[in-house]
Parts: structure tokens; sequence; C-alpha cells
């Protein structure tokens, strides 16, 4: 084969790859003046294609955004145009208000976002605050004693010194804010749990040291077993008579934590 003949055979390719590279933009071109659709958003960038229908897919994006979204990152998240979505808002919080949802759609500092309807804030209200302001059961204040006296202490250890599971009272007390974790211990990577200061304040004092003294009769806290711990547990945490509204649970394998 000559020189002449190879350089014709390379030119001849390269005129064949130019052609199909100008028909794959003239149908990309094609299609977005035929649907509007952003198929391309700039050179050399990846393809923006909706992966859903619109209304939905906005519906999704905002249920799990932590903050207002612009219509911008919204067409950009959902692969739409613009002006689409802005209309699509605009439908959404209109079907919202129109069927009384219990929560609305706004458009908020420049961001959609959805939100609790007004008139149902009492409803909400009741439910974040149920169980906040009820009084703790005696089990819930036996676990409390157990871990102001023994902090830091692990949710196993305070199952064996109460002989039962507490995982749910362990809740309930860190939802309340009265136990914060304090940390992991060293030999077996349980989690370990003190009071916190909100419990100093619900208590009336300004330190541990202020706690109640257990029993005349326990010479020192760390002379005395699990047992004799329990049996010790002072009253004094335990105000008014509580309310029961938490129940023990029965004891699980100890599992480290």
């Amino acid at each position: 084969m000559s020189e002449t003949q190879t350089a014709e055979d390379l030119a001849a390719q390269d005129r064949e790859q130019a052609e199909v590279a100008e028909a794959v933009d003239e149908a990309v071109d094609e299609a977005v003046e035929e649907t509007g659709d952003p198929t391309r958003e700039s050179e050399g960038e990846a393809l923006s294609i909706p992966l859903a229908d619109l209304r939905p897919a906005l519906e999704a994006v905002l249920m799990v955004a932590d903050q207002p979204m612009d219509e911008v990152s919204l067409a950009t998240a959902v692969g739409y145009p613009v002006g689409e979505v802005t209309t699509a808002l605009a439908e959404l919080a209109a079907e919202y208000d129109e069927q009384v949802r219990g929560f609305e759609l706004r458009n908020v500092a420049g961001g959609w976002r959805y939100y609790t309807r007004e008139e149902f804030a009492p409803v909400v209200e009741r439910f974040v605050l149920e169980g906040q302001q009820a009084r703790l059961t005696q089990a819930a204040l036996e676990t409390l004693a157990v871990v102001a006296y023994k902090q830091p202490v692990s949710r196993s250890r305070v199952s064996a010194i109460r002989g039962v599971n507490v995982d749910g009272v362990m809740r309930t007390l860190l939802t309340r804010g009265l136990v914060e974790e304090a940390g992991t211990d060293a030999e077996t990577g349980a989690h370990l749990y003190r009071t916190s200061t909100y419990f100093l304040e619900r208590i009336g004092i300004t330190s541990l040291d202020e706690l109640p003294e257990l029993a005349p009769f326990v010479p020192d806290m760390d002379e005395f077993d699990d047992e004799e711990f329990a049996a010790a547990v002072p009253s004094a945490l335990a105000g008014d008579a509580p309310a029961a509204d938490d129940h023990d649970e029965a004891p699980e394998p100890d599992a480290g934590e």
C-alpha cells in the first residue's frame, strides 16, 4: 500500500467521524427544540434529563430538603426547565390549600419548603411536647438515680443493677434531657451516660456533690454490691407521685452496651 493511499484512507475516516458527530449534534438540537427539555447544560457537561414526572419529583425532593430550595436548584435536581418548575410549585401549593392538607408549600426567603399548616399547630405542639411535662415513673426515677450515683455508667451496668432492661427508660431520660452521653468505655466500647445540667436544675442543686446521701448504713458506695445499691436508691429524686407512662422491659443478654 502506498503512502498516498494510506493518507487518503485516514482522511476518509476523519470525514466519516465528523459526519457522525455532526448528526448527533443535530439530533440533540432537534430534541431541544421539540421538547424544550434542557438535554445539555453546556459543552462537556453531563446530560440533564428528567428522570420522573415533574410534580411527584418535586414533592420527593422537597420532602427531604432541610432548608428552602429555590427554583433553579429544584430544576437542576429534577431535570426540568425553571419555568415549568415554577409553575408546578405554584400548582402544588394551590392544590394543598384547596384540599386543606395538614401541611402547605410556602415560598419563603427565596426558597420553597413544606411547613405545618398554622391551624394544626395545637396538634403538632401536643405531639412534640407529649411526655415532656409528664412526671417520671418509678422505673425512670430509679434508673435516673442509678445514673446519678454511678456515672459515667453504661446501660448494661444500669440494667445489671436494676435487674431489668432499661433501654426504653434510658431513651425517655435522653429525650427529656435529663441524661446525656459521656463517651465510651475504654475496655468494652459501650456508650457511657451521665446526668445533664438540666437534671441539676430540675432537682434544685448546683453540683453532684449536693446529691442526698443514699442511706445512713451505707459506709462507702464502692464497698457494697449492685443489689445493695439498688436497695439503697433513694426516693429523694422522686418528688411527687409519678405517673405510670414508662414500663420496665424483660432483661436481655449483655451485649457490651
